[in-house]
């Protein structure tokens, strides 16, 4: 049969890079997201180790270089995995009939990594402008921001949906490209949920500490 590169399928290797940037540029968000946590986590020591790790940021510039690098990752990120996300009407309606359908876990993680992805899109995009624009990062900006009304109940939204987002993330990785199998399926399952409940609990110990921070 004759070439025909209107095909589907007809460019493989071009699908399977994307995939790759796709996995590597979550792989680095999720690498970021917790380098960001313990870093905020820090103030539960002391605000002053906060501003410390802060500072040296500043320092060496990581902050105003590395703070628009990764909001350009999360951005291409979403690119990425927007090929594969259904936005018209019926597109969303078929997906919804298989995940019925099939009733497999793995369907309907895909659809809840699928909805968490356009909160954190929208929220975090937020997020990211704000400290941004408000370098440098200090615990009593920190604080301030989280005491006030509507900023608590957007951080309320933001940590539990972003966190979700980020370990139905990794478990997918794990599965697409082999490092989870049927054999490991249920330790990688448990070890995963461990990681997310961790990093909720100290997600909200850290938000509880800047709320009651004295400024």
């Amino acid at each position: 049969m004759a070439f025909n590169p209107s095909m589907p399928y007809a460019r493989p290797n071009r699908d399977a890079c994307l995939d790759w940037l796709q996995m590597l540029s979550g792989a680095a968000l999720v690498l970021f997201m917790a380098c960001h946590t313990l870093l905020v986590s820090s103030v539960i020591i002391s605000p002053g180790l906060m501003n410390a790790i802060a500072g040296f940021f500043e320092a060496t510039y990581m902050a105003q270089v590395g703070g628009p690098l990764i909001f350009l990752v999360f951005i291409g990120h979403f690119i990425l995995a927007a090929r594969k996300i259904p936005f018209t009407a019926d597109g969303q309606e078929i997906a919804w009939a298989h995940a019925r359908m099939l009733r497999h876990p793995n369907t309907w993680l895909w659809i809840a990594q699928v909805l968490t992805a356009m909160i954190v899109l929208f929220l975090g995009a937020i997020h990211m402008w704000v400290v941004l624009n408000d370098l440098p990062i200090e615990a009593a900006k920190s604080a301030a921001r989280v005491r006030s009304g509507g900023w608590q109940w957007f951080y309320f939204i933001l940590l539990p949906v972003i966190q979700l987002h980020v370990f139905i993330g990794v478990y997918r990785i794990g599965v697409k490209w082999g490092f989870i199998t049927r054999e490991n399926r249920d330790k990688a399952q448990k070890i995963v949920l461990g990681m997310f409940c961790g990093f909720m609990l100290i997600g909200v110990i850290t938000s509880l500490a800047l709320a009651n921070m004295a400024l």
